[in-house]
């Protein structure tokens, strides 16, 4: 399964770079979701069109900002984050609670081997 970066507009106004995270719950270890965070920084919301696995928040997107329930950990229940409009961008995103997760970048050769 070959996972596609997304090059757009996004991408570009943050220097073309991007990285490929494996995030996870800091309460339980339980794995959250697949992400390509662009640019530097740190981790303060998950744009829902950068969500890249599992299929149930990959496809977020598509829907309504109501429709879009809070980002919680699927084994402990703990509470990850908030849908809302990033205003900046109009881009819909989980705003994350301060240390709700822990990430895992994946390497390079990791990368490569997935076709990215």
């Amino acid at each position: 399964m070959a996972i596609e970066f997304r090059k757009d507009a996004y991408k570009k106004a943050r220097g073309g770079y991007s990285r490929l995270m494996t995030l996870f719950c800091r309460a339980c270890g339980e794995k959250i979701a697949m992400y390509q965070k662009d640019g530097a920084g740190s981790l303060r919301r998950l744009y829902l069109d950068r969500i890249l696995s599992p299929r149930k928040l990959a496809t977020l997107e598509n829907r309504r900002l109501d429709e879009i329930p809070k980002l919680t950990c699927p084994k402990c229940k703990e509470d990850i984050g908030v849908p809302h409009i990033y205003k900046k961008e109009k881009r819909k995103a989980f705003r994350l609670y301060q240390d709700a997760l822990a990430k895992k970048i994946k390497k390079l050769e990791d990368q490569r081997r997935l076709g990215i």
